[in-house]
């Protein structure tokens, strides 16, 4: 799951950013597709563009991984499996104190 969240999370992000500044450069209603002018919303565009941007830069991501050496990718997985996961940690507090609330 950590490997999920590695590559959609910075992915999410680039994109974002991508987005923004792509949008503030050019106007979705002047948008052209294989010579056909756009006939979408302003929203189905903007949304369109940022699920476009986002397999993008998850490609982007997963390359990334792909291509560091296995003591990096090593090294990763024992960082986060020695970070203590501060939410399960007080939710299994809660559960053992009787339900609490």
């Amino acid at each position: 799951m950590r490997l999920v969240i590695w590559v959609l999370w910075p992915a999410f992000i680039a994109a974002g950013i991508a987005e923004a500044i792509f949008f503030t450069l050019i106007d979705p209603a002047q948008l052209y597709l294989l010579g056909q002018r756009v006939e979408w919303s302003a929203m189905a565009t903007y949304s369109t563009g940022f699920l476009l941007f986002w397999l993008v830069c998850i490609g982007s991501s997963l390359m990334t991984y792909s291509m560091m050496p296995d003591v990096a990718k090593d090294a990763l997985r024992k960082a986060a499996s020695e970070r203590v996961d501060l939410a399960r940690r007080q939710r299994r507090q809660e559960n053992a104190g009787g339900g609490r609330g």
